[in-house]
């Protein structure tokens, strides 16, 4: 890769930079999508990031997504010229952060195999496998939290003035976790909220750009609540006409009856919760058909690209790109063929989601861009109902100061009980990882709303405990 010293101290101290980014887990297939916004960032006079250090500990990866990385500069290059965005890489953590102002972190800790084993342990204990919701987010949160917290130590340490953006999931419990180190320079981000506010704006007919939505809820446990042009609130309209409910992916994943009888509009994932059965069915059939699991899908799929990425470089970015449209094309089958089948947008499946909203909280924060974005933070009082300390996912004014978070409507009644009961969970999978406590872990798996007994409880943390051998040291105690 161009400019690269990877696992060297080159350019470790911050030198000619301006702003220095991080990226942890670097080798991770959706990079590019942060690469391209910062590229066409790149063009601007006050461009965000003028170098950006690619960390993970899997050389492979790293020498796949830069060869990929390589070739969207080539296409700038002869588009705009010679880039303003410098590109290296290392192996080793402090190196990586050392002297940072930005950290993006996408890690994922046990790689996609990790999540093939969170899907199929639950699924085998006979209760929904999905990587962040339910029981395989628990196993998720409980291997991911001990490394999510020595990297909080080394930016405190190595980088005390950085701004990190959170994207590692389950994106709110590891926010929390590592706000504990770090406070409120700790921002999580999530595209699906900014998703949804698209959809259900374009189904209006309206301008995104111009509509500004009322969203609040926990990180994949959250509910759009008004759509507002001016001083009115659309969203009524919206669900009174059933062919622009019809006519985008949340009004045909819960059906118009269901979103009128709440008068919201759920994120994606509250399909897992309100349609759990149809989706614990839909999940057993693919895989009682002999059929792969996503992560088995995700697994097949990225293997070959890195392989063929690493043996023929110059051919990269072509397969990469082929590969992401059949990853955001696959984006929870499941989920659509149980509402009856339903294609993902065009407008979807082209990015535009989460590296839009990493780069506008950068420049929100770096060049004191006031903007209004829906992220991840300890509320500060903004959600009635829920303590100072818990991260939720609510609009937020981002700035030079950080990400403030604005003061929403109460949840409705059975919002706001969902969204204790998951946020009891996060904060048993905190609690267990922090005092090694097997029970606590057992608590949070038996607490979780999609987990129906004590007894499989017991069954999926002897489960993961079997499938992910470093639990045993992360939870050493009863």
């Amino acid at each position: 890769m161009a400019g690269t010293n990877a696992g060297t101290d080159a350019g470790a101290d911050k030198g000619a930079a301006e702003m220095r980014l991080a990226i942890l887990g670097g080798g991770g297939f959706r990079v590019p999508l942060v690469h391209r916004a910062l590229l066409a960032d790149s063009a601007r006079a006050d461009a965000v990031v003028d170098e950006v250090v690619l960390f993970d500990t899997d050389p492979r990866r790293l020498r796949a997504i830069g060869a990929v990385l390589d070739r969207q500069r080539d296409a700038h290059r002869e588009a705009h010229g010679e880039p303003k965005l410098t590109v290296r890489a290392e192996t080793d953590l402090e190196a990586a952060v050392r002297g940072c102002d930005l950290v993006f972190s996408a890690i994922r800790v046990g790689g996609a195999a990790g999540r093939v084993l969170d899907e199929r342990v639950a699924l085998d204990a006979g209760v929904l496998g999905q990587e962040t919701v339910g029981a395989g987010g628990i196993s998720y949160g409980l291997r991911t939290l001990p490394v999510a917290r020595t990297i909080a130590r080394a930016i405190a340490e190595h980088a005390p003035e950085a701004w990190v953006v959170n994207f590692t999931n389950p994106a709110g419990l590891v926010t929390e976790a590592m706000s504990a180190v770090l406070g409120d320079r700790v921002v999580g981000i999530c595209d699906s909220p900014v998703g949804l506010g698209r959809r259900a704006a374009r189904a209006l007919g309206l301008d995104p750009a111009r509509t500004r939505f009322d969203y609040a809820g926990l990180n994949h446990l959250g509910w759009l609540r008004g759509l507002r042009v001016g001083s009115r609130d659309v969203l009524p309209d919206l669900l009174a006409d059933e062919a622009a409910l019809g006519s985008f992916e949340e009004g045909q994943l819960f059906g118009a009856e269901w979103l009128r009888a709440i008068g919201a509009l759920p994120n994606e994932y509250l399909h897992y919760y309100y349609m759990a059965r149809e989706a614990h069915a839909a999940i057993a059939a693919t895989v009682g058909g002999g059929g792969a699991t996503r992560g088995e899908q995700i697994v097949a799929q990225q293997d070959t690209f890195y392989d063929e990425a690493a043996a023929t470089p110059g051919d990269a970015f072509t397969l990469w790109d082929r590969t992401r449209l059949e990853r955001e094309s696959s984006y929870m089958a499941d989920n659509r063929r149980a509402a009856g089948g339903i294609e993902r947008e065009a407008a979807d499946l082209d990015g535009g989601g989460y590296e839009e909203v990493a780069l506008a909280v950068m420049r929100a924060i770096t060049r004191d861009e006031p903007g209004r974005l829906i992220v991840n933070v300890r509320n500060r009082g903004a959600l009635p109902g829920l303590d100072d300390d818990a991260v939720v996912e609510v609009p937020c004014l981002v700035d030079a100061d950080g990400a403030r978070p604005l003061a929403v409507a109460p949840l409705a009644g059975h919002q706001l009980s969902l969204v204790h009961a998951v946020k009891s969970v996060e904060r048993d999978v905190i609690k267990a990882v922090h005092s090694g406590s097997r029970t606590l872990a057992l608590r949070a798996f038996a607490n979780h709303p999609l987990v129906d007994s004590v007894t499989t409880a017991r069954t999926l943390l002897d489960g993961y405990l079997a499938a992910f051998p470093d639990l045993r040291t992360t939870l050493p105690h009863p």
